[in-house]
């Protein structure tokens, strides 16, 4: 018998402290691959499903806030994905790599996203605040190195086609393999390398004293 979660609420980015509570007792599923628990909540393990809201959780959002640069649409976006993933639980195949699943749910929702826009908006005035916020630095003086790192580089990722800048953030900042960006993105491992390759070099153009 499934665990019936279709309707549950997917707690608010960026990164809450709990998961809502399910029906079923959880379990200590903390040391489980990713695949073991998405087997264990297909099979109806209520604490599965919280433990891999709380290994992506901030994964998935970041990803989305440095592509969107928005906090009202990543929030969107953020729940609508893991609402695509409670629904699509079942049609996950067990062979596969959750992060990769994800990511491409993730991938399809930024597509609709930008196909329904006439155009990508300009950056919010304080964007740059608002990702230096994600940071948690130990001191004032950290905190401005931080912000300047991660301004210079937000900028410097603007500048790139959205193609590149994708495969350049499942690449460094999600870790994914090249054959499993390719599965996201649906383009060979060629094409993402070459991607990538282009995408590094103009970011260290970009970014040289």
């Amino acid at each position: 018998m499934h665990l019936a979660v279709a309707s549950a609420r997917v707690p608010s980015p960026p990164f809450p402290d709990t998961t809502p509570a399910l029906s079923l007792v959880a379990v200590d599923v903390a040391d489980d691959s990713d695949e073991d628990l998405m087997r264990a909540w297909v099979a109806g393990t209520a604490g599965a499903f919280e433990q891999l809201y709380a290994r992506y959780r901030q994964r998935l959002y970041r990803h989305l806030l440095r592509q969107l640069r928005d906090n009202a649409l990543a929030d969107e976006l953020f729940q609508d994905v893991w609402q695509k993933v409670i629904a699509a639980r079942t049609q996950w195949k067990p062979e596969g790599q959750f992060a990769s699943w994800l990511f491409a749910i993730a991938h399809h929702r930024l597509g609709d996203h930008w196909r329904r826009s006439a155009h990508r908006p300009n950056a919010p005035l304080d964007a740059d605040e608002r990702l230096a916020q994600i940071a948690d630095p130990d001191t004032p003086e950290r905190a401005l190195s931080e912000f300047e790192r991660r301004r210079q580089l937000q900028l410097a990722l603007d500048d790139l086609p959205a193609e590149q800048r994708e495969v350049l953030l499942l690449r460094l900042e999600q870790e994914l393999s090249l054959e499993e960006i390719g599965e996201i993105v649906g383009a060979g491992r060629e094409t993402i390398k070459s991607r990538l390759r282009y995408a590094m070099d103009k970011l260290r153009a970009r970014l040289s004293p």
